[in-house]
């Protein structure tokens, strides 16, 4: 465990990085959002799209891991729905704490890590990830704080959600790099040096960027964060090794990726969706800053683990 904490330090060390600039105002807020904006659009994309289109969809797709890691977040996001219901929360509230409870940081943490930790093979796992946070969960809190707040679902929600898709950066990196790859397209030198270039600025450049968007968000709710931090940081990567390992097995290697990959920090994005909306930006804000600190030990725990299995 202390060669796997060892080899995550310096990930977390580049976020302390970047808290400490923000922090100390050397790294300005207006800053850290356009670095997000650079990350997001351009050097993450670049690093998504070279990734896929080095796989095959058949690589990639596996719908017994996809069945099994939506079994696993979607029974954390009902826990952390029911609690919110018994305190008698809000359908748009309960949305945002469900979404801190199951969603981790898979594209800004989760890419680069966890294919330095695990080797290029989790390249697959975790894309199925992130395609899942993405298409069905980044919609879904749409749908619940549109819908909770309308009384009603509309045409308009549902074209909310559509577009919000089709303008992900994420997802149209990944989509662009399976097609390229599926039409057996090879990649010439200048294009592959120009996207190992820019793509290679999105793990500093993004982690920088979490541990500067951290240093704005704010410590209040201290119970209702930890309590989050605990169903992102422990319940999920409990039931989703439930889901992998015995109720719908995969591959041991591939178990243990998207395993790791559930063990990750609450997403950022959950944050910006929470302030689009103003439903508890600052639960959200929270959450996010235990939950990023406490996976420093956490995360090395469960990755050393899933080497065992």
């Amino acid at each position: 465990m202390l060669e796997i904490f060892l080899k995550t330090l310096p990930f977390f060390a580049i976020i302390g990085l970047g808290y400490w600039a923000g922090r100390t105002r050397f790294f300005p807020d207006e800053a850290t959002v356009y670095l997000t904006k650079f990350v997001f659009y351009f050097a993450l994309s670049a690093m998504l799209f070279r990734f896929a289109a080095n796989l095959s969809l058949a690589e990639v797709l596996d719908w017994t891991l996809v069945t099994a890691y939506l079994w696993g977040t979607a029974f954390v996001y009902g826990i952390a729905t029911a609690v919110a219901f018994l305190r008698r929360l809000d359908v748009a509230t309960a949305a945002v704490e469900a979404q801190c409870a199951a969603i981790g940081n898979v594209g800004f943490l989760g890419v680069p890590m966890l294919v330095l930790l695990l080797g290029e093979k989790a390249i697959g796992p975790v894309m199925l990830v992130l395609a899942v946070d993405l298409i069905v969960f980044s919609s879904l809190i749409v749908i619940l704080i549109t819908g909770g707040r309308d009384g009603r679902m509309s045409l308009g929600v549902l074209r909310t959600v559509g577009l919000g898709l089709v303008k992900n950066p994420m997802i149209v990196a990944i989509s662009a790099g399976l097609i390229w790859s599926a039409l057996e397209l090879p990649i010439p030198d200048p294009m592959n040096d120009f996207l190992a270039i820019l793509g290679g600025a999105a793990t500093p450049g993004a982690l920088f960027a979490i541990g500067a968007s951290l240093a704005s968000k704010s410590a209040e709710r201290a119970q209702i964060a930890l309590w989050l931090s605990f169903c992102k940081l422990i319940l999920h990567p409990i039931f989703v090794a439930i889901g992998v390992l015995w109720l719908f097995p995969i591959d041991t290697y591939s178990a243990g990726v998207v395993i790791s990959a559930a063990a990750l920090p609450v997403a950022g994005n959950v944050y910006m969706l929470a302030q689009h909306y103003n439903v508890a930006p600052h639960r959200a804000s929270a959450a996010i800053l235990f939950s990023t600190a406490l996976s420093i030990g956490t995360v090395s725990v469960i990755v050393a683990w899933v080497g065992t299995l």
